[in-house]
Order: C-alpha cells, then structure tokens, then sequence
C-alpha cells in the first residue's frame, strides 16, 4: 500500500502495523515530508559507527556481524540503525527513516523503518514548491530494513530487502552521501575556534582537510561546514526558550528540591542551562559512583543540544542524573557545566565519568575532576575509527573485524600490546597519525587498561560499547524546543515504572536455586532480580573452572584457575585465608562489583560456604536505597525532608518495601505486621478526613496499644535471635558434613575425567 508522506509535521495516522510488543494501540508517524531529504535518518545517529562490533553483535565464533538479517536483534532502536547506516556505507548507498509506529500507552517508538534514500517515487506537483529545479533521487527502490521492538525489550529485524534497483557508489564516493555525512563534535569545536579568529569556510576547510589527511575523511562537505557556520552565529532556543525556563521556575516553586542554573543571557535564551530535579539528585547520593555524560547531539544534528547525566541504578537499569541544554561549546562552558553539576550533587565527585574524546570536553574533565578515572566512549571511538579510516576499511574488508577483535577480545595488557603491534605491521599502518594518537590515549578506551575502576556494567567487554541511552525513543534530532519538557517527562515516567516493575520483581519472584550452594541461597535474598541472575550465572560457571593451587606463603595462597580444556586461558586468584578476601587479575569485581567466577571456584575448593560481606556492595542490592543519604545542608536545601512531595512518595516507597521484606518472614510476624498496617491506615484515613488535630487524637488513643504490640514485637525479636543461635550452630555442624561431600565430588569429577580420557583414547586408536 502507497503511504503518502504527510505535509503537516506534527499530525498522526493510526495505522496496525502487527508484531512486535503486544496488547498495545499504536499510532505511525510519517516523518520529514520533503522528498529530496535523505538526512534524517542520519539526524539521530552517530554516523560512520560500527555497532556490528561496537555494540556488540558478535556471531558464535566471536567475529562481528557486518551483514543484517531477519531475526537479528539490538539493544536499542538507536543501534540498529547506527548498524543499517554503517552497512549502508560499506555497501554504498544512503539511508533515511519512512515510518515508524508510537505506542499509545506512553508514546515511545516501538517500530522502525530505515529504507534506501532512493526508495519511492516524488510526488507529482512537489517540484513547484522550490523555486530551484531539484534533481530526481527517489526511484523506487525497494531496499529497507524493518526493525520491531520485543516484549524482552530487545529491537528485532521483522523485515530485510537487500536489493537495490540502481548503481551503488563507490568507496571513494561514498562520504558524499547525505547520510554519511555530518559535522562531528571535534570538527564543531575546531570550526568555532578557527570561525572566532575570523577565518572564514574555504579556510577552516582547508585546515579540516589537512588535519584528517584528506578530503575523504573530513566526513562532511564545505556546503555542510558553511550551514554550520551560519547556524552557529544564530544559536539560540528561540521562542521555546521561555518555555523552558517558565518550566524551570515553576518546578522550583513547587519542589524547593528542584535545581537549575543559567549561564550567560538568561532574557535572550542564548545561555547554557543545567537542571536536576529531586529524584536525580537524590540516586546520584545511591548510585553515583560512575556517570556518563551523553553528548550525541554533537555528532549528529539535533535541533536541541541535550545533554543528560546518566548511570546506572541497583536493577542495573539507566538513572538520570541531571540535564543540560548547550548553546555554547566553548571549554570554559563545559567547565561551567561539570562545576554546575557538581554543585547540584552535593559536591561529591565520582569514581569514574564516561564521555567522547573531544579534547574540549577532556581538558574540562582534568580541571573539575581531576581524580576521577575518565574513560572515552568506545561506542564513539569506533565511529571516529571508520571516518579517520575509511581508506583502509575499503581496501582491507579484513581489517574492521580484526581492528575490533584486538580492542574488544584482548584479556591482558600484554595480549593488546602484542596485538596491536600485529594489526599496525600487517596493515603497514604504523605511521598512521590518528592510531598513533588513539594508542597514547589506551588507557582512557581499551578495556584491559580500565578494569582496576568502576564503571558498574555487567561485563568488561561490554564497556561503553554504548550510549547509556536514558531517552532512547523520546529525545532526538526531530524533537524541537516546544516538545522537549514534555518527551523528557515522558521518559522520566516511563524509566520510573520500570523501576517499581524491577522492584515488584524481586520482591515478588521467588528466585530458582541452580546450585545446592549456601552462598547462592544467601545471595538470592540480598540482590536485585538482575544482579542475583548475574551472580548466579558466574557461580553455576565455577562447575568447568577447577581451581589448582600454585604457590602457598601463609597468610596469602594463589591459585590458578581456567576453563576445563583451556588452560592457555588462566587466571591468577590471590586470597587470604584468614580475612576471605581474595583478589583475580580478571578485575571482574572492581570494574562490575560483581564477583567473578574465578574466585568463587576458590572460594569452592577452600571450603567458603558463606559469602562474605565485603564483596556485597549496597548499590547492587535489594536496600540499595534505604537510610537517608542524602545531605541536606550540603545541598542548601529545606532542613525538613517532607517540604518535597516527591521525598515524601520516595521514603514512604522504600520503607514499604522494606516492610514488606521483613514482615514475610514467618507466619508470627506476618501477622503482626498486618495488625500493624491495619491500624496505620485507620490513622491515615483519620488523618484525610479529620486534618492533624483528629490524628492527634487518634494517636493518643492508641498509644498504650503501640506499647503493647511494641512489648510483643521485642518478645518476638528475642525468640528469633535464639532461634538464629540455634541455626547457626547446626550450619557449623552440617558444615563438616558438606565438605565432606564435596571432597568426595570432586574425587568422583576426577574419575569420571579419566574415564572419559580412557574412552577418547580407545576411540581413537
């Protein structure tokens, strides 16, 4: 069916496009009405990436994925079509959005359509609405790939045309293509230096071309630069700029929690703003080891420079902490910017920041947080790697895969060194500059240098493989100034829900035991839903990692530990059997704080049943947000915690949870804490109905029967504790038991491993 694009932006057409989440009404948008623009796909991503590799789609031998197929799956909609545009360069063709389809329940995109740019037909009449004659560029072509979002929340390939009905371009020809073309973050700031010292287009794009070796890595042409050009001495919000601020104002009149900062000319909208609301401010005090500061407008061309502060919450799921709107990219803006925001976070400075490779943003980093561990996101890394060496992935198809390999499958410094020098000499590329510059800077990008800090993701390798993408599906290059405040609570709502559901999940699941191990018993009821599954999935691990003694000086015992058949793949455990602390060159723990498998296959054959405390970090737990953290006079803020409505909703929500945690546990307990509630919500009935003085009363009426059920509950406490003895003393008892049917395993694991030699060999012989 023919689809006509419409001619009013904002409007929408119900259409049922069939898969992908279920039990949703939907809505399809058709976006950019002209038919002769071919940007706008390329509007929202990092051009010139290669998520094949960068984000992670490996097939079953560990080599990416350069080619798209039906069934293939992505994290986000963002990465697959980062993938479609960068298999679009190697191919040689451009790419655009067509449709795409919105959930009604919270309006996130949850189908998508990137077609070749030369797909359809111009409408007929559309050559009068320009004054200039265009030429013809849509001829029909069938090439597309559909992309449908999963109920796992994962985006699968629905639909693949891989045929094109006209010649592709070729390599050398390829950067002109509109879709692989876009003004980078480094390019903007060289272009406002050499534009403020009056330097005009031909001349900063001369310099451009000389600086990236030649005009086919520049990534962009001289029309772009002059647009850019043009476009940086008007920005501004414009007219949504008093929205914006009218937002700002209004939040803090109703929530004294709430902050923002202006920069510059707040009257003329020409400042640079920074916001963060309670909540964000409040998980930065539970989860603010490690941030990242997502800067994507600056590679692709957003119409709103938004800028968020993000991390990663107890159910390893994005957390907001913080905002910013730059209309500004000066060094000192950015410094501004960290000092602003580092204001608004009570002035506690984190382990580690994520953020490009811009040396603006670098130099600013140093001055504001010159003890944090600043790392490069490889996600943006590797898209700079595909302009800088466009020649040589042309003429080498062999080197992507392997340039990705040594970067991403490296497991030592020495493994990456020796790898590197074979890449740089099989490709005669050691005088390559911008390798050259990439090395120096290894230990700010390539995960073997960063695994001694952390950054709080699930696997080394996953490591800023990509955009911890908070408003994936809300915020982007068509969203404009008048719907950003509204996307962004969208996200913000929606992000939340997950949460509580994350929540409600670990609570309400009980959790399957893989193992009859008393540590993951332990464990199970300390984690989040998602920490527990990856806890587990490295202790279920231990079973084909024997562990064998190599040295033994006292106070300090190491251990060699690898995969049953890979002994070439080992790892060195050091652990000291008086404090149970133990410590693996994998760095698995310090870079996740997650433990590793390797030292739970010690903790197995040296007879740790119980899981200490040290390796249990809060932040990953189900009280990962309980006690009050948060500093009230550091911040300047209200002495009274409840002026804040969304204070008020948050200790109500963390203390129900707890309460329900404890009040579980037995039968006699149970019951108690139901009288309890009952009792409460009489009050707080009384309470909305009656205003304090009723309340008052209520709670005077009552107090002799809270001494009485306070008088129980510590009988209670008394009689658990005793029972806890109890236990603890049968665990010491069994505890011999189990060792020795432990031991006993592993002499039966040896002989069935010998029994299993013997028959290779006679099969062989």
């Amino acid at each position: 069916m023919d689809i006509e694009p419409l001619t009013i932006e904002n409007e929408v057409m119900e259409f049922d496009m069939g898969g992908g989440v279920e039990d949703e009404t939907t809505t399809l948008d058709l976006e950019h009405p002209d038919d002769d623009y071919e940007g706008d796909y390329n509007d929202e991503l990092v051009e010139g990436s290669n998520p094949s590799t960068s984000l992670g789609f490996l097939n079953s031998n560990g080599e990416p994925d350069l080619e798209p197929y039906e069934g293939m799956e992505f994290d986000s909609e963002q990465a697959a079509r980062i993938f479609y545009n960068s298999y679009a360069r190697r191919v040689g063709f451009s790419t655009r959005v067509s449709v795409y389809q919105r959930s009604r329940r919270d309006g996130s995109i949850i189908c998508r359509q990137i077609v070749c740019s030369r797909e359809g037909f111009r409408r007929e009449g559309a050559e009068n609405r320009s004054k200039r004659q265009r030429t013809i560029t849509r001829v029909g072509c069938k090439a597309q790939m559909t992309v449908k979002k999963q109920s796992s929340g994962k985006w699968a390939v629905s639909k693949l045309v891989k045929e094109h009905n006209h010649e592709l371009v070729p390599p050398d020809k390829v950067h002109c293509l509109r879709s692989h073309r876009h003004v980078s973050g480094p390019a903007r700031s060289l272009i406002d230096t050499l534009q403020a010292a009056g330097m005009g287009p031909s001349g900063v794009m001369s310099v451009l071309i000389k600086e990236s070796g030649g005009i086919n890595n520049v990534g962009f042409t001289k029309v772009d630069c002059q647009n850019y050009m043009s476009s940086s001495r008007q920005r501004t919000l414009g007219s949504g700029g008093q929205i914006i601020f009218d937002y700002l104002k209004r939040m803090q009149a109703e929530d004294p929690r709430f902050f923002y900062a202006v920069q510059g000319d707040f009257e003329n909208s020409t400042g640079n703003i920074f916001w963060a609301d309670a909540n964000s401010r409040m998980n930065y005090n539970y989860f603010g080891e490690t941030v990242t500061f997502d800067t994507t407008y600056r590679m692709n061309r957003y119409r709103v420079p938004f800028a968020p502060f993000t991390g990663w919450n107890h159910h390893a799921q994005p957390v907001l902490f913080g905002c910013a709107l730059l209309l500004n990219e000066s060094e000192s803006s950015f410094v501004w910017l960290f000092q602003t925001w580092l204001e608004a976070m009570s002035g506690r400075h984190p382990i580690s920041i994520t953020t490009d490779q811009d040396r603006i943003i670098r130099a600013a980093v140093v001055e504001v947080f010159p003890g944090t561990r600043h790392r490069f996101c490889k996600w943006n890394v590797f898209r700079e790697a595909q302009e800088k060496l466009s020649d040589v992935y042309h003429s080498h198809p062999t080197f992507e895969a392997e340039f990705q390999k040594c970067i991403n499958l490296t497991e030592t410094i020495d493994e990456f060194e020796s790898c590197w020098e074979s890449l740089l000499q099989r490709y005669g590329l050691g005088d390559n500059e911008w390798l050259q510059s990439m090395y120096i800077a290894r230990q700010q990008w390539i995960p073997v240098y960063l695994r001694d800090t952390f950054f709080g993701e699930m696997s080394i390798t996953q490591g800023s493989d990509s955009i911890n993408s908070y408003f994936d599906g809300y915020i982007n290059a068509s969203t404009n100034i008048q719907v950003l405040i509204k996307q962004y609570e969208k996200a913000i709502a929606t992000r939340y829900e997950k949460e509580v559901k994350a929540d409600y999940d670990t609570i309400n699941t009980s959790p399957v035991l893989r193992t009859p191990s008393p540590m993951e018993k332990q464990v199970a009821y300390l984690y989040t839903r998602k920490i527990y599954m990856k806890f587990q999935e490295e202790l279920v691990e231990t079973l084909a990692y024997p562990a064998t003694m190599i040295d033994d000086t006292g106070s300090e015992t190491i251990y060699r530990v690898a995969k049953f058949g890979e002994d070439h793949k080992s790892h060195f455990v050091r652990f000291s059997v008086f404090e149970k602390k133990a410590s693996c060159s994998c760095q698995m723990f310090e870079f996740s704080g997650i433990i590793c498998r390797h030292i739970l296959a010690v903790f197995r054959v040296t007879n740790v049943l119980t899981f200490p405390s040290h390796y249990i970090l809060k932040r990953w737990t189900r009280n990962a947000k309980s006690g009050v953290l948060l500093d009230e006079r550091a911040l300047g803020l209200p002495s009274d915690s409840q002026e804040s409505s969304a204070a008020r909703y948050d200790s109500l929500r963390r203390e129900a949870i707890k309460y329900v945690e404890e009040g579980a546990e037995t039968v006699h307990v149970y019951n108690v804490a139901m009288d309890a509630l009952h009792e409460a919500a009489k009050k707080v009935a009384a309470s909305k109905k009656h205003g304090s003085g009723a309340i008052q009363s209520a709670l005077d009426n009552g107090s002799q029967q809270l001494q009485s059920c306070s008088m129980d509950q510590d009988k209670k406490i008394q009689e658990l504790t005793d029972e806890l003895e109890n236990a603890s003393q049968l665990c010491e008892a069994y505890r011999s038991k189990l060792f020795a049917v432990l031991k006993n395993m592993e002499e039966q694991k040896l002989k069935i491993s010998v029994k299993v030699q013997n028959v290779r060999l006679n099969q062989r012989s």
